[in-house]
């Protein structure tokens, strides 16, 4: 039986509504339609929208551990998450007392929300970039408090005035505060247009295959829930960093203000305290983005210098479902290679073609192993190592090394003894002063019931070692020809594993896509899915680390342009303050040069002030980046040496210029000016 999804069944079937109850054939098999499932429920949340859903074939009397599914169930109303775990305890008790030797003791049972199992595996990505997103919001505040502070000093003399006529404290600190939080929402709402935009051409470019985000980004949009956020983030920093101006402002000393001149007003110490504060903090927060940024680059530059193990070039991908009688065992599994290898090398342009359960970095099987005629030491197997089937020719499609002996050949068939090829991982780790290939070994002896007819293996090779994973070390790894496989676990694997061709090609794979999928359909009768090339495979295997590497980068120009803005704010406001003293100064005496380098010195001060505080943090902080990094040491010398220096050298442009200005003050005018 099978249920049709809404699309399948408009997009194949035209909407039909007689449909149910009538037979269609899936891989050549006949099934029954019973139901179509609505599209109210968006599965591309979970991954790729499947057409097609057929039940589920489980033994319930079965004792064979070697097999897993991933199960789900609704609470029933009122059960609580912790309820439910004290059942499933209660279970796994009752279950390691009728099979003693599958639940090991610190093993059980257990449960945890969708929503948990969804993000675990990117939870600390996006906590990182939440941070990251909160010190860029921190720097753009800082800036903003600022500028506010900067225009009401520049109000002080106005403010003063409408305190002597009677206005209250309250109604000045509502002014101002309405003032900076429309300031805020304004930023608010071309923020969130920029946001979408921005998000959605991100997305398009990698989805770092983050969950419910949909293909390309389509799943993500403005929910009012994020709407609403931000509306609340921009009222509250609108609040929060108009606060302090607007205290400053609405307590004047009004003999003191009403005496000053507008042009000396704001000059002292005490008045550039909190600017002075806050574009140090700025400094210090744009470092710590940086630093976080920098890591993260040469991590991804890392991941693109590694040697994965195999040759990606002109490598083309695909899968195969197998289904029906005809590929329940390993022979009707070789005859569909041969013939369909043999169909794909007449092909113009390829080079050669093979089969196998697992492309490299798309993860495989494990099972342990045990050595014949080697004492055991220490339980019940010598050890365990990755498990692949492959066709002749895979490893001269990969372009994988045999390091001593052989590759398979079209004569390691059902018939002829057992053979195994072993990586050097492997080789190293259990044959460290041995001979490998004078051993025989034993592959998942007593784990698995389809295993129950193995016999013992020789050795007669060993490998170049591929990278499961580009951040990974090479594990050991066990290669056994497809033909060779127990037809039990054959019968096994096409239920729930599609098989994987790959060809390597003289041209562009894609060019020769059409003809292989055809040449292959005439083998098989069936068609394929998922048609990729080795690069986009490798590709995706780093697209998490490219996406973070990408937004912290992005985040970190950011924090340095606002940091930048913020001194040059700073000290340009600052030069325009003090424009009388100075012009007093070179009136007395003073070169253009001494104002310049008093200006850059006092600006350059404030630069290396925030750049300390930002490396001190950097230093404590970057350890939470640990888990993202390869080939880098969170207090990488390098990066903490790069970061300081690019923004000292940033900040220096940025007092420069109203450093200049100052140099450039004529005195006449200066002491002519109120």
């Amino acid at each position: 039986m099978v249920i049709l999804s809404e699309s399948c069944w408009q997009r194949r079937f035209a909407g039909d509504p007689q449909i149910l109850g009538k037979t269609i054939s899936l891989g050549g098999d006949p099934h029954v339609v019973i139901g179509i499932i609505g599209s109210t429920f968006d599965f591309r949340e979970f991954g790729p929208a499947p057409d097609v859903f057929l039940a589920f074939q489980l033994d319930p009397n079965t004792k064979d551990q070697g097999h897993y599914f991933t199960g789900a169930g609704r609470l029933k109303p009122g059960v609580t998450l912790q309820q439910a775990k004290a059942r499933l305890q209660v279970s796994a008790a009752d279950y390691r007392r009728k099979f003693p030797t599958a639940l090991p003791a610190n093993q059980g049972f257990s449960l945890e929300p969708i929503r948990e199992a969804l993000v675990k595996d990117v939870r600390s990505s996006l906590l990182v970039l939440v941070g990251a997103v909160s010190l860029v919001l921190l720097i753009a505040c800082a800036n903003v408090a600022n500028l506010l502070l900067a225009r009401a000093i520049g109000r002080r003399r106005e403010m003063a005035i409408r305190v002597a006529m009677g206005a209250g404290r309250a109604r000045i600190v509502r002014q101002l505060l309405t003032e900076s939080v429309l300031l805020s929402l304004a930023g608010a709402v071309v923020g969130s247009a920029a946001g979408i935009l921005g998000i959605r051409a991100l997305l398009s470019v990698n989805t770092a295959r983050l969950p419910r985000v949909g293909e390309e980004g389509a799943l993500v949009g403005l929910d009012w829930r994020v709407l609403v956020f931000t509306i609340l983030v921009a009222v509250a920093t609108g609040l929060l960093f108009g606060l302090i101006p607007a205290l400053q402002t609405s307590r004047p000393d009004l003999s003191a203000t009403l005496k000053e001149s507008s042009g000396r007003s704001g000059t002292g110490f005490r008045q550039n305290k909190a600017r002075t504060l806050l574009a140090v903090s700025e400094i210090a927060l744009a470092v710590v983005l940086l630093v976080g940024a920098a890591l993260l680059i040469r991590t991804f530059l890392n991941l693109g210098r590694v040697n994965p193990g195999f040759n990606a070039d002109n490598v083309l991908t695909m899968r195969m479902s197998l289904t029906g009688q005809r590929f329940a065992k390993s022979a009707g599994i070789e005859r569909l290679v041969q013939d369909g290898v043999a169909r794909v090398n007449a092909l113009p342009g390829v080079t050669l073609a093979s089969a196998t359960c697992c492309v490299p970095l798309e993860g495989g099987y494990g099972l342990p192993f045990l050595v014949m005629g080697r004492p055991l030491t220490d339980g019940p197997f010598h050890g365990g190592g990755g498990w692949l089937t492959v066709s002749p020719g895979y490893f001269e499609v990969f372009k994988i090394p045999i390091v001593r002996g052989r590759a398979f050949t079209e004569r390691d068939d059902g018939a002829a003894a057992p053979v195994v090829l072993i990586n050097q991982a492997m080789a190293k780790r259990f044959w460290p002063k041995a001979d490998p290939l004078s051993d025989k070994i034993w592959i998942g002896k007593g784990i698995m019931t389809e295993l129950a007819a193995e016999t013992p293996r020789q050795i007669i090779g060993i490998v170049g070692d591929v990278r499961g994973g580009l951040d990974n070390d090479p594990g050991p790894t066990m290669y056994v020809p497809n033909a060779q496989v127990p037809d039990a676990l054959n019968a096994l694997n096409v239920r729930i594993t599609p098989m994987k061709w790959v060809v390597r090609t003289r041209v562009n794979p894609f060019t020769l896509s059409s003809a292989i999928q055809e040449q292959l359909r005439q083998a098989s009768g069936l068609p394929v899915s998922d048609v990729r090339t080795m690069d986009e495979v490798v590709s995706r295997s780093t697209s998490r680390q490219r996406f973070n590497m990408l937004l912290m980068t992005v985040f970190g120009a950011a924090a340095l342009f606002l940091a930048a803005l913020g001194v040059y704010g700073l000290m340009a406001y600052s030069v325009q303050q003090r424009s009388q003293e100075i012009g007093i100064r070179m009136a007395l005496g003073a070169e253009a040069g001494h104002v310049l380098r008093m200006v850059v010195s006092q600006g350059m001060l404030l630069a290396l002030a925030g750049v300390v505080i930002g490396i001190a943090s950097a230093f404590g902080l970057s350890r939470l980046l640990a888990s993202f990094l390869f080939g880098v040491q969170p207090r990488d010398l390098a990066v903490f040496i790069a970061v300081p220096l690019t923004l000292a050298l940033v900040s220096l442009i940025a007092v420069w210029l109203p450093a200049r200005r100052a140099a450039k003050v004529d005195p006449a005018i200066a002491l002519r000016t109120e």
